[in-house]
């Protein structure tokens, strides 16, 4: 089995084949996303919320992505997998991003890397992608700039908000990126940016008509009930089952029912009834 290229990914767009992502952020949840024959596997920043339990994803570490990236490799064969650049990995300078854009494929062992920002970053995507590393761009909200926005807010819907992103999509593939996604982006922009473009777009609450789609494991799967957004689709309630076995299990515990002889081991009689004796012999 050999793993998806970026190649494949430009390829989909090209025959007009949907393209599906999907995060993952362990060795679980990258072993069903596989299994499912998802295409791509991003290791989101998105961590920070539904695996560390912050309000954003700014807390986030270049570290600790390494550290989700390189299990993440380790279990997969197939699906491309893109690594999340953390906050202010980009906001130095190209070398310092290059620097550690290298750590997240070397030691996190990704396929390409994710990087927010439209034009201001363009020249650093064209400075990592000369140097071989494949970039996937994101702009519209980018939740690393979430304070500037003032909230998860969908962008563009004004006349020079919708120019600048037009811009910005023209700007990052002209950079060398292999796709962008676009993130709460109105259904009719992210048609029009879709269809301006030659790489694939991914859209996040951006509609349908971009090339593929990206959600989070945690909001298909209902394990992260602190709210759902309005751009995702629960696909089951794995959070409630997972509740009600927990609640189950402690009943079992306290009302003495488990374990039974089912989930216990054995020994031998004669084994036991010498140990007995010895510690009696002790004992005395």
């Amino acid at each position: 089995m050999t793993r998806k290229t970026i190649l494949d990914i430009q390829k989909m767009k090209a025959q007009g084949e949907k393209i599906v992502l999907l995060t993952a952020y362990d060795a679980t949840s990258a072993r069903v996303a596989e299994a499912a024959e998802i295409p791509v596997i991003l290791v989101g920043d998105t961590l920070g919320m539904v695996i560390q339990g912050h309000s954003s994803t700014i807390p986030v570490t270049l570290d600790q992505m390494i550290y989700h990236c390189a299990i993440v490799a380790r279990v997969t064969q197939t699906s491309l997998i893109v690594g999340d650049m953390p906050f202010m990995t980009a906001s130095i300078s190209a070398e310092d991003t290059l620097r550690q854009a290298a750590r997240l494929m070397q030691e996190g062992g990704v396929t390409a890397v994710k990087l927010e920002g439209g034009e201001p970053v363009a020249p650093i995507i064209k400075r990592l992608t000369q140097a071989g590393i494949p970039v996937m761009a994101h702009i519209g909200l980018t939740p690393q700039s979430v304070n500037q926005f003032g909230g998860f807010k969908v962008q563009g819907r004004q006349l020079e908000d919708a120019r600048q992103l037009v811009r910005d999509a023209e700007a990052v593939q002209a950079a060398g990126a292999f796709a962008v996604v676009l993130e709460l982006v109105p259904a009719p922009l992210a048609g029009l940016i879709t269809q301006r473009l030659s790489i694939p777009t991914i859209g996040i609450g951006a509609g349908p008509d971009c090339d593929g789609q990206v959600q989070v494991f945690h909001d298909i799967l209902g394990l992260f009930d602190q709210f759902l957004p309005r751009h995702a689709k629960r696909y089951a309630e794995i959070g409630e089952a997972m509740r009600a076995a927990a609640v189950q299990y402690r009943q079992d515990v306290q009302a003495g029912v488990f374990p039974t002889a089912e989930q216990a081991f054995s020994m031998s009689e004669q084994v036991l009834r010498h140990l007995k004796e010895a510690l009696d012999h002790a004992n005395r």
